[in-house]
């Protein structure tokens, strides 16, 4: 390892460990468990009755249970999907919602600089990882589009960044956020709501 490297390194865990002592337990384990977790490894396998269960908590917490729930088996309906035009704007207003509720709800318990200090961490630990994943994940299927591993890899690290939120909001296991992490932890890409249908890849 250059000298460089090294420096860099351990600038780097010196950072961390800064923000780490500022934030709370919940989000300092986020991070760290980040990467551990079985990014897009379950991409296309069909869904099981407990991925349903999970997405269907989630729908339900945003208000938006009257969707539907529907797998999808490859890489290119989940381009199809992605790029839809017709997306549901009501799931980006519920986790806009959300979002907003949370950090109105840290601001009187936690300092802003810490708290953006924590999601920083959060969101650059999933960002080290989770494009590598898609990538894997990609090449395995034969694809090579690195517009929809990098639209991939973005949801995830929004998903982490979410979490990390709610966490730092005390809220538990049980909070949308949380529920849309583990979809996602558990190998799979929650690719949004098209037609009154939510995909999960």
């Amino acid at each position: 390892m250059t000298k460089p490297i090294a420096a860099t390194r351990k600038a780097r865990a010196a950072r961390i460990g800064a923000v780490a002592a500022t934030v709370p337990d919940g989000v300092t384990a986020l991070a760290r468990a980040i990467a551990h977790r079985s990014w897009f490894a379950a991409l296309g396998d069909p869904l099981t009755d407990a991925e349903r269960a999970e997405v269907a908590t989630y729908l339900a917490a945003l208000g938006l249970d009257d969707c539907r729930i529907a797998g999808v088996a490859t890489w290119d309906e989940a381009r199809a999907i992605a790029s839809a035009p017709d997306w549901d704007p009501r799931w980006w207003d519920a986790e806009e919602r959300e979002r907003r509720a949370l950090l109105a709800a840290t601001a009187a318990a936690l300092p802003e600089h810490p708290l953006m200090s924590g999601l920083t961490w959060v969101a650059e630990a999933a960002s080290d990882v989770v494009h590598g994943a898609a990538a894997v994940a990609a090449a395995r299927a034969g694809i090579a589009d690195a517009a929809l591993i990098r639209v991939a890899a973005g949801a995830a690290t929004l998903a982490c960044y979410q979490a990390g939120l709610a966490r730092a909001a005390g809220r538990g296991d049980a909070h949308p956020f949380a529920v849309k992490l583990r979809v996602f932890e558990g190998g799979r890409w929650m690719l949004g709501i098209v037609g009154g249908v939510c995909f999960v890849f």
